[in-house]
């Protein structure tokens, strides 16, 4: 996962909290967390990127409208980052 982007991060954490989200439901989570607007051109390359790296697995609900859910790969990968992340800030205690 260190090969990825904190918005990328954000992304698939979005994504494996929720149920196949679409490509909107995932931006409008983005956005709120952000409390700003996330345009097409930087969402939907991101999730692409997040697909080719197989953290994501994409399918389609119907003609026009994709979902996403978190790999195998994902989900190791974010219980891995969570590890790294809670040995620093349990010491701090």
């Amino acid at each position: 996962m260190d090969e990825l982007t904190g918005f990328q991060r954000d992304l698939l954490y979005v994504i494996a909290g929720a149920d196949r989200p679409s490509g909107q439901d995932i931006k409008g989570e983005v956005e709120r967390y952000y409390s700003t607007d996330v345009n097409h051109g930087r969402l939907y390359p991101n999730l692409d990127t997040l697909v080719n790296k197989e953290y994501v697995e994409k399918g389609q609900l119907d003609r026009r409208t994709n979902y996403y859910a978190i790999s195998d790969r994902g989900q190791r990968s974010i219980e891995n980052r969570r590890d790294w992340e809670r040995q620093y800030l349990e010491t701090n205690r």
